[in-house]
């Protein structure tokens, strides 16, 4: 199996068995979404205007344009004729854009918390930037500059009508010398109307103060974005994603045990073999019932999520044949006679059971005592009559250190730690014979009553 195969199955098994810790999750990051719209943002509306740029115009000259579009002489006289409450210019500058687009048109964006303020702003910022860029253009910051070509245009329109004088007194014969002064006067006209021309055409006040507001802006009928279902949305996918990604990042720097020689070399002792447990609804034991463990239920936290998936395993004999030879091995390795501590971690449900199957099993011989130590602090009973301890534990669940600690907590009461059994979750098949009634009966009954600590 490749590692991209692996990650898409932990995520699957994630998804599965996390579902309802996902869901909650997910409506809470929602809701954090929602919230965040409205304390932080606010539906906004943007509305946009054209003005039209008539003439030839070059990139950096449109640039210039859209610098004194947002300026603060054309925003500010906006707010002035706006005379919105509590808005200043400054404030209205960081809701108006401007942006070049081709065909020489300067597209002015008003952003406001209404549809109609929006498209009030940006109809007036268009309006004076017009009337702002018209008298720039027109000259009115160079009032020498002005007068001088108005004195210009009169000295032309006086010659103008002086050449017309000197055509009409000239003499009106058919001369040679008098119809080559007529002409000579007729291209002095053309000559000086010609340059008149041209001096309107390159004056900037004729050519490009013609800007022209292309309609009032379209009122907004949606909000800008982040909108308020982009937020919650974004919120949802956010607070899903981390959660998936936490549990990877759990898995990955986790340090529980999953393998037989790893957890034998933690405990310090020799693996005695491997028994299985059949898969089932896990009945809730009568310290789970607080408000806590009601919780950790709702939320499917009560069951490890990386834990593989249970493996077919034989029927309930074959399962049986495997807890009857660790208490053979235990037989052959202990005198006589046989008293043995197993020691559950608490809270490890798959050991307690397998070590209450392992009680009934072994009956009297070798005699077991279970009982469920605290990983956190674990205290073991005094050594009695025992000749020692067999720890009983599921792979995957403990760590190299709350292992070292059980084992520790062993010592200081006298016993030595003989033998291990790693116990599995499995999926259980049809039993394959339906002999032996009694040893079933006795099984069964011995699983109820030495599961919590009892002797034989």
């Amino acid at each position: 199996m490749s590692d991209d195969t692996i990650r898409l199955v932990t995520i699957g098994r994630i998804l599965r068995r996390r579902f309802r810790l996902l869901a909650v999750l997910t409506v809470v990051g929602a809701l954090v979404g929602y919230g965040t719209s409205v304390l932080l943002f606010p539906p906004r509306y943007t509305a946009s205007a054209s003005v039209l740029l008539p003439g030839q115009w070059e990139e950096r000259e449109l640039l210039t344009q859209v610098d004194i579009a947002t300026s603060s002489a054309v925003v500010d006289r906006a707010a002035a004729t706006l005379g919105w409450n509590h808005v200043s210019g400054a404030e209205l500058r960081d809701q108006v854009s401007a942006k070049a687009t081709d065909g020489n048109i300067i597209k002015i964006s008003g952003t406001a918390d209404t549809p109609e303020r929006a498209q009030r702003l940006s109809d007036q910022v268009a309006q004076q930037f017009v009337t702002f860029a018209t008298r720039i253009a027109g000259g009115s910051t160079d009032p020498g500059a002005a007068s001088g070509t108005e004195a210009l245009r009169k000295r032309v329109a006086e010659t103008d009508r002086r050449i017309t004088d000197l055509a009409n007194a000239a003499d009106p014969g058919q001369t040679v010398e008098s119809v080559q002064a007529r002409t000579e006067l007729e291209k002095l006209r053309t000559s000086l109307q010609d340059a008149m021309k041209k001096l309107d055409e390159a004056d900037p006040a004729t050519n490009k103060a013609g800007m022209v507001v292309m309609g009032p802006a379209p009122r907004p009928t949606g909000a800008a974005a982040p909108t308020r279902m982009q937020l919650i949305v974004a919120g949802a996918l956010v607070f899903f994603l981390l959660a998936v990604i936490g549990h990877l990042a759990a898995a990955r720097v986790s340090r529980r045990l999953r393998t037989e020689p790893e957890i034998a070399a933690a405990l310090g002792s020799a693996l005695l073999g491997t028994v299985d447990v059949p898969g089932e609804r896990r009945a809730h034991r009568p310290e789970s019932h607080g408000p806590r463990a009601r919780i950790r239920r709702l939320l499917g936290v009560d069951t490890r999520w990386d834990m593989p998936t249970p493996q077919r395993s034989g029927d309930e004999a074959d399962r049986r044949i495997r807890y009857r030879r660790v208490c053979a091995r235990l037989r052959d390795q202990l005198p006589t006679p046989r008293r043995l501590l197993v020691v559950v971690p608490d809270g490890d449900e798959i050991a307690r059971r397998a070590a209450g199957q392992l009680v009934a099993e072994a009956r009297t011989d070798p005699m077991l005592r279970v009982v469920e130590v605290s990983v956190d602090r674990p205290l073991v009973p005094d050594r009695d009559t025992e000749s020692g301890a067999l720890v009983v534990l599921s792979a995957g669940s403990w760590a190299a250190e709350e292992l070292a600690g059980i084992a520790e907590a062993c010592a200081d009461a006298g016993h030595e730690v003989v033998g291990i059994v790693v116990a599995g979750m499995v999926r259980a098949r049809p039993t394959r014979t339906a002999g032996r009634p009694a040893d079933d009966a006795t099984l069964a009954l011995a699983v109820r009553g030495h599961a919590t600590g009892g002797s034989v």
